[in-house]
């Protein structure tokens, strides 16, 4: 009689080959959406993640965030019970090799940028970064806010708007 009912269970339990998988893209796609730039970029992720990956799929929103004070890498991580974390290192940032392309108190343009439009304005270096850093920098007029954006090349920073 235990054995009529054990084979019921058994085939009724969900294998490990049919549950549902993150596709490895997805979280390309995210972290180019986090750091505002693409794959290869200097900012975005170094490479794609490995598509040999097998991460069940999570049931909330991917949580992404900066690890390390650099902000070199980014935590993608599965905040549901029994979920995952890795780590996307980004091409081009931080490390001592990066030589600053903006130095503190360097004129620069502030670009912001969406989709069909783009605007610019003076502005003022509050921090040195290499190229694909997010740096603070505040606007020439009077009484503009300090703002984070990422260095695009020497002189120019941006911000990409959704």
């Amino acid at each position: 009689m235990k054995r009529l009912i054990a084979l019921p269970l058994l085939c009724a339990a969900p294998s490990v080959r049919a549950q549902a998988l993150v596709d490895p893209a997805a979280i390309d796609s995210a972290v180019a959406a986090f750091t505002g730039a693409e794959q290869g970029l200097p900012g975005g992720a170094a490479a794609p993640v490995d598509r040999r990956l097998r991460l069940a799929a999570c049931p909330v929103p991917l949580a992404l965030d900066w690890y390390g004070v650099q902000r070199d890498t980014v935590t993608v991580s599965c905040r549901a019970a029994g979920g995952w974390r890795l780590f996307v290192p980004l091409s081009g940032v931080g490390g001592p090799a990066a030589a600053p392309a903006i130095i503190r108190g360097d004129a620069v343009t502030i670009s912001a940028s969406g989709d069909g439009f783009a605007v610019s304005q003076p502005g003022e270096a509050l921090e040195a970064g290499a190229i694909g850093a997010w740096i603070k920098v505040r606007g020439s007029a009077a009484g503009s806010q300090p703002l984070r954006a990422r260095v695009i090349r020497p002189g120019l920073v941006g911000i990409a708007l959704p």
